[in-house]
């Protein structure tokens, strides 16, 4: 079978200097951020609930403490790269 290439996105003709979806591309935009906000502090809770636990049904003292630092780690983890993703969403994609 013959090599096919994609088929090119459409460009809508339009006023110029104006989106087609701006409004919803704002509002996909504002969500992706808004989602940066929330997940520092849901990781945080998500890993500071299992070693409150741990400490509860086991009587540590470091459970807890050890459970919001991995919370905290990979809720920065995961906040650098929705940041970084939702920066390069206004450039191209794609890499170089």
């Amino acid at each position: 079978m013959a090599y096919q290439p994609p088929i090119p996105e459409s460009k809508t003709p339009g006023e110029p200097g104006r989106k087609s979806n701006s409004g919803i591309a704002t509002l996909v935009q504002a969500e992706r951020l808004m989602q940066i906000a929330m997940v520092l502090p849901c990781a945080l809770v998500i890993g500071w609930l299992p070693g409150w636990w741990i400490d509860a049904h086991y009587h540590t003292h470091w459970a807890t403490i050890t459970g919001v630092a991995l919370g905290l780690a990979a809720g920065l983890v995961s906040a650098v790269r929705m940041a970084l993703a939702a920066g390069d969403s206004g450039g191209k994609k794609g890499g170089k």
